[in-house]
């Protein structure tokens, strides 16, 4: 389709639709659980092991024997006779009898006779050597009943238990549970590999001082640290010259190397630029007009690599604002789609809002996506108050801003009004 052909408004709706029906997951692979953090689990994942276990102590200690220590206080101790000791990783070497105890560490594994553990700090040990004989004197404070401080087996896991689903992400607390049922080498989707460039010959990232005409490349670094955020790999392809065979070596090569393409600027109507005009001729392009204020322009296409895979080409336009605002509606969700995440987890949360300043705008037949800041506050809502500035240009003021106000086509929202508020934080 001509990038420049006259387009109606679309709905952002009818956009996410075409984008994420465009794209797909990559084919699971085992990954070592070292490296996995972060990852989509492509499989659900059943214990074939107990955790613990083996009945151990929860505490450091004495195991002991629940009827022995029934009546014991701290005004009445009751006094056991000290036959052994066992620390984390050893096996007991006695069993336990009437009247007796057994120093025991924590996660240390439970002596045969005995079904309670009694906290050292209601413990006092008489004895002037440790000879563990019998001769040496515990003296109990506190009473016991049967099980307490006791982990029992399969008191976390239960073998056969369904530990995660499958798309459950691989956090740090997961990785942990994965590892405590011997599930080494999980089977996960494989991360998103996506190309971020920037093209212009006024663009400057060198630290020199600027000459007439040129400016410094922010986008790209922006957009960098989004492609990361939203859980995928940036790979930084630096700034490309205004020249269309330079671009479209880089292009072809990054549609080689990476999974996904992000690109800004040259993509509203009118413009000439070499993205879009290399664009047009190499991939499969739809150049579309949103109706949302910042971010109207967007364009999104496969570009086929010489493997046959069709790689997503993400269009975003040139302000940095609009970049940004276009990334988080479109290119983040289907990056988190195209790893792997449940649809759930595709966006970020959106909550209705209060508006603590009013976010006046006038109807054009768009939804405004305004940069706020939200705070939770007493009354348990979140509260927002417009920045200071909402031009498609200034991008200092989004620094500030930690959501966006989603502000439907009409005369805005008045202060204390109800406001669907995409929190930027995740």
């Amino acid at each position: 389709m001509s990038p420049d052909a006259v387009k109606p408004l679309i709905s952002i709706e009818e956009a996410r639709e075409f984008v994420l029906g465009s794209c797909s997951v990559g084919e699971p692979r085992r990954i070592d659980l070292a490296w996995a953090t972060g990852y989509v689990l492509a499989q659900d994942v059943m214990s074939a092991e107990d955790v613990p276990p083996f009945s151990n102590s929860a505490v450091d200690g004495y195991a002991v024997r629940a009827c022995d220590v029934e009546v014991a206080s701290k005004d009445a101790a009751v006094s056991l006779g000290v036959v052994g000791e066992v620390a984390a990783g050893a096996a007991p070497l006695v069993a336990l009898g009437a009247g007796q105890a057994i120093r025991i560490m924590t996660g240390a594994p439970m002596p045969t006779g005995a079904d309670c553990v009694v906290m050292v700090e209601d413990t006092e040990f008489t004895g002037q050597r440790k000879l563990f004989d019998g001769s040496q004197i515990v003296k109990i404070f506190r009473a016991a009943r049967t099980g307490d401080a006791i982990r029992g087996v399969g008191d976390d896991v239960h073998s056969g238990d369904m530990v995660f689903h499958a798309r459950t992400e691989i956090r740090p607390s997961v990785a942990g549970v994965l590892a405590s049922i011997n599930c080494r080498e999980p089977l996960v989707f494989p991360a998103v590999r996506v190309c971020v460039l920037s093209t212009g010959d006024e663009l400057i990232d060198d630290g020199s001082v600027l000459a007439p005409g040129q400016i410094r490349e922010s986008n790209r670094t922006m957009l960098l640290g989004m492609v990361n955020a939203a859980g995928a790999l940036a790979v930084d392809y630096g700034i490309v010259v205004d020249d269309e065979e330079v671009l479209e070596r880089v292009l072809r090569q990054a549609a080689e190397e990476c999974d996904a393409i992000v690109t800004s600027g040259g993509v509203s109507m009118g413009d000439y630029d070499v993205v879009k005009s290399v664009l047009s001729r190499i991939a499969e392009m739809r150049w579309m007009q949103l109706a949302i204020k910042p971010a109207k322009p967007f364009a999104f296409g496969l570009l086929k690599s010489t493997t046959g895979r069709e790689i997503p080409v993400f269009g975003l336009p040139g302000n940095p604002v609009s970049s940004l605002v276009s990334f988080e509606l479109l290119a983040r969700p289907t990056l988190r789609m195209m790893a792997g995440h449940a649809p759930a987890a595709w966006d970020r949360a959106t909550i209705l809002a209060i508006a603590d300043s009013a976010l006046p705008r006038s109807p054009d037949g768009k939804v405004h996506y305004q940069r706020v800041i939200a705070q939770f506050k007493e009354d348990g809502r979140l509260h927002i108050d417009s920045v200071r500035s909402q031009g498609s240009h200034q991008l200092a003021a989004s620094a500030l801003a930690n959501a966006l106000a989603i502000v439907p086509n009409g005369d805005g929202v008045a202060v204390g009004g109800e406001v669907p508020t995409i929190f930027l934080v995740s």
